[in-house]
């Protein structure tokens, strides 16, 4: 995945420094999971951000389009910027304040400003699915991805959708 990363995240700076080794450990004690390879991947790469490929295809409808989920930005693995995985907009924010349901970690923002959100569920064993959570009705759960590398080699610009 590390040779295609410019795919996926606009040429922006990450919302976080590369996060080291201890730091990751740090984080998936906080979260209580541990995280994809994947995602640990995409992070020693480019720490969260901004995605220039902005939409997953889907299977089954959602409220956002028939056939797709928009996609805003992945979150970093830390805690100092606002949207990484334990900063002030980060996991716990949208289980507590937003009210959506503790099934993993909250980890990609959408263009719905918190109204939907994309999660790492991991209520099954093993690797975590990828799943759609809409807030605006009644947080239903719609899986997406059997897993995050398939999710992030799965992305598309909007405008493939227009």
């Amino acid at each position: 995945m590390q040779h295609s990363i410019g795919l996926f995240l606009e040429r922006t700076i990450p919302y976080e420094p590369v996060p080291q080794l201890g730091l990751v450990q740090a984080i998936e004690v906080e979260l209580g999971v541990r995280l994809p390879a994947a995602y640990v991947d995409l992070a020693l790469v480019h720490n969260g951000g901004d995605l220039a490929r902005d939409a997953y295809p889907t299977q089954v409808s959602t409220s956002w389009a028939p056939d797709h989920v928009g996609v805003k930005a992945i979150a970093a693995i830390g805690r100092t910027a606002p949207f990484s995985l334990c900063g002030e907009f980060g996991n716990r924010f949208w289980i507590r304040e937003w009210g959506y349901p503790d099934i993993g970690i909250y980890f990609a923002d959408t263009p719905t400003a918190g109204h939907d959100m994309i999660a790492l569920d991991y209520r099954s064993p093993g690797e975590p699915s990828v799943v759609h959570v809409d807030q605006e009705v009644g947080y239903q759960i719609t899986p997406i991805a059997p897993d995050l590398a398939t999710f992030i080699s799965g992305l598309v610009p909007s405008a493939d959708f227009e």
